[in-house]
Formats: structure tokens, C-alpha cells, sequence
């Protein structure tokens, strides 16, 4: 009796692992838009590769459009867990984030030394006017004259701090697309950062 009680265990603990998702399994992020969407961006990139100058590019700006989107895709292939945004900058945080359809893509403010639980999705961050900020690799600090959203692609692991030497946000990751005011579907209000300062952090978004 003892011994059948074990093997019938054991088959439930087996159908479970064979039938069941277990929880601990990473996402497929491949399967969402933005892979889709940086997917066609580099094949449609690729059909100009020998005139590209045919596209508006030079041979420069070709090569850096195109290591950009393929950074963009080794992201979503590899990532293991949401995107999360990591806040270094010493100061409160504009971040856009979404947990489903329950709460879908809004702004939220993530304080000093946090990152976003991953149970949410930190979909990119607000950069307000006066802003000093680096958006490109090997870029001069600039200093932005309208407020800015800036988007990452699924499974970002985003990091925002503030460079001492010129007191300018850089981030570990290129965005993948940057928006302002009237572009794309999120909202982006006038706010500056003595605004987001006084926001009481969202509580929801800390583990």
C-alpha cells in the first residue's frame, strides 16, 4: 500500500512537469510585437545594404541603424524576465510601465535606488524638459528642450544614472524608440523635475 501511494506521487509530480507550464518558466518574448517589429525592421534594412544610400543612409549610418536593431533582437531572444527599470540617477524617476491588461502602459514614478518588481513590465521612461541626457553611445550630453519618452524593447534590463562629471542621465541601454509630445500612444505631459519630485513613489511597482 506504502509503495503504491509513492508511485502514484510520482506520476502526479511527472503529468504535472509534462502537462502543466511550470512557473518558474521563463517567458518567450520572440513572440510579442516589438520582436516582430525589430524582425522586419532588420530584413527591410537588409534589402538596402548594398545602395544604401537609397534609404537616406551613408555606409555609417547604415551599419549603426543596423547594430542597433540586431542589439535590439539579441534583447528579446535571450531575455529571461520582464523589463525592468533600474532608477541610479539620485533623484524621482518617470517610468512607463504595465502590468497586462489590468493595468495597461501609464506613468508612474519609481524612486531613487529602486527597479521595478518584475511582475510588471517597465515599457521605457520620461525624460522632462531641461533634462541634461546622453541618448546615444560615443554622444555629447544634450539638453532637451521637450519632454521625452523613451521606449525599450521587451526583456530591456534598463538602468538610468546620472554621470558626476557633467551631470547628464546616461543609460546602459540604447532606447529603441524615443517619442514626443502627439507620437506614439502614450501619454507624455508637460512635467518638469521639480514635479516628479514631489510625486509620492508608486508603491505597486516595488517587490
Amino acid at each position: 500500500m506504502q509503495f503504491f501511494k509513492i508511485v502514484l506521487v510520482a506520476l502526479v509530480f511527472i503529468v504535472n512537469l509534462v502537462i502543466a507550464q511550470p512557473s518558474w518558466a521563463a517567458k518567450d518574448f520572440t513572440k510579442g510585437a516589438d520582436y516582430a517589429e525589430v524582425t522586419q525592421a532588420i530584413n527591410e534594412l537588409l534589402q538596402v545594404k548594398d545602395t544604401p544610400e537609397q534609404a537616406g543612409y551613408t555606409p555609417e549610418q547604415f551599419q549603426q541603424r543596423l547594430t542597433q536593431l540586431q542589439s535590439q533582437k539579441n534583447i528579446i531572444e535571450t531575455a529571461n524576465k520582464r523589463s525592468q527599470c533600474r532608477n541610479q540617477t539620485g533623484k524621482t524617476l518617470a517610468v512607463y510601465a504595465n502590468k497586462g491588461k489590468k493595468y495597461p502602459t501609464q506613468l508612474y514614478f519609481l524612486a531613487a535606488g529602486q527597479i521595478t518588481d518584475d511582475d510588471w513590465d517597465c515599457d521605457g521612461i520620461y525624460l522632462p524638459a531641461g533634462t541634461q541626457v546622453v541618448l546615444s553611445p560615443n554622444t555629447e550630453p544634450q539638453q532637451l528642450t521637450e519632454a521625452l519618452a523613451l521606449k525599450f524593447v521587451d526583456g530591456t534590463q534598463s538602468v538610468a544614472k546620472i554621470n558626476p562629471a557633467t551631470d547628464a542621465i546616461e543609460l546602459n541601454v540604447e532606447p529603441a524608440k524615443i517619442f514626443k509630445a502627439g507620437e506614439g500612444n502614450w501619454l507624455i505631459p508637460t512635467l518638469s523635475q521639480v514635479d516628479i519630485d514631489t510625486q509620492i513613489p508608486s508603491p505597486q511597482l516595488i517587490d
